[in-house]
């Protein structure tokens, strides 16, 4: 069946792909962080890293995250504390527990401290992607759909992009800044926010590597710049009318 709808309309058609979330990945081994950090990325997400309890609390103070995948046992301090005292903050990100503990009472113990769910080591890349597939759609602001408005069409499934019905190549930074505001139109965001957002934060992105991507974007996407439009001073917004 066909729908149709007025122009400017934002239509959501359910689909198979969680969308590009920001995740923080806290793991002391280099071998496995490198490995599971691939394995994200592979999955279209944004990863930042942190292989130690000091520098996990540092970037879960100063950056927001889509979800959180803690190590329990690091060299400076516990996971599960780690959790607890983000938990106390107040603090509603999902959080995914890896851990190579397997009793039942060392599982509700990190349970009970605020993880949403937990991962006994080893395990392999499909459960891991399936958790972090659920754990990412109980949010509100994170779903499963293909996205369209004003001629333009996102498949996060696919990890295609059309404009009026024309496939576009997008660079990856291009598509991702593309899927961030369609996720959240009519939204204005500042520049520092987006950098935070679509960039890993320890990148060397910078201020001018969003103007340059997004100059890049609205020449393919949106030359006449009647969609992604800029308030002076203020931020960037995707307007749907």
């Amino acid at each position: 069946m066909n729908r149709k709808a007025k122009p400017g309309t934002l239509i959501l058609v359910p689909g198979n792909q969680v969308k590009m979330a920001k995740l923080l990945l806290v793991e002391d081994d280099p071998n496995l962080l490198e490995a599971l950090q691939l394995t994200l990325e592979l999955e279209k997400h944004v990863i930042d890293t942190a292989s130690d309890g000091e520098e996990a609390e540092f970037k879960i103070k100063s950056f927001e995250y889509d979800l959180l995948i803690m190590d329990w046992q690091l060299p400076d301090k516990e996971g599960v504390d780690i959790v607890k005292a983000y938990r106390q903050r107040g603090g509603k990100t999902p959080i995914l527990m890896l851990t190579g503990k397997s009793r039942a009472a060392e599982k509700g113990q990190g349970l009970d401290s605020g993880a949403d769910d937990y991962l006994t080591k080893p395990f392999d890349d499909i459960e891991l992607k399936a958790r972090v597939r659920a754990l990412l759609r109980r949010p509100a602001v994170i779903c499963d759909n293909i996205l369209s408005c004003r001629g333009i069409s996102l498949n996060p499934s696919l990890h295609v992009v059309t404009k009026d019905d024309q496939v576009v190549q997008l660079m990856p930074k291009e598509y991702q800044l593309l899927e961030f505001l369609m996720r959240h139109p009519n939204q204005v965001f500042s520049q520092e926010t987006l950098l935070n957002k679509v960039w890993p934060t320890d990148s060397e992105a910078t201020v001018e590597a969003l103007r340059t991507t997004l100059k890049r974007l609205r020449k393919k996407m949106d030359p006449e710049g009647q969609i992604i439009g800029t308030i002076h001073g203020v931020g960037l917004v995707l307007r749907t009318e």
